[in-house]
């Protein structure tokens, strides 16, 4: 084990540090889809799809549970960034969100 695990598994830390990056990795992700549909719609939906392929694989290979766990977390973020891409098209039709205005 390494000393980062060791530290965080010997003062019972590794939950609530996980806990707290999953906090910040969805908070990451939301200004993301919104940003993305404002600039190139819903036809960015493939990025996210293989960001959580390449997210989920990398969290089979890597061995330290702690940064698994951020891998996993930041996999089903992506896909779930795909629902949240559509969805923020409606949202955008309903005008609660800036439709981009061609140029």
């Amino acid at each position: 084990m390494d000393t980062f695990t060791t530290f965080l598994t010997t003062h019972h830390l590794t939950g609530i540090l996980i806990g707290f990056c999953t906090f910040l990795i969805i908070g990451f992700f939301h200004p993301i889809v919104v940003k993305s549909e404002y600039h190139f719609g819903v036809k960015c939906w493939w990025i996210f799809l293989l960001l959580g392929i390449a997210c989920a694989v990398a969290a089979i290979w890597v061995h330290n549970v702690f940064f698994s766990s951020l891998l996993g977390v930041c996999a089903f973020s992506s896909f779930w960034s795909i629902l949240e891409i559509f969805q923020q098209r409606e949202r955008v039709n309903k005008g609660w969100f800036p439709k981009k205005q061609p140029k």
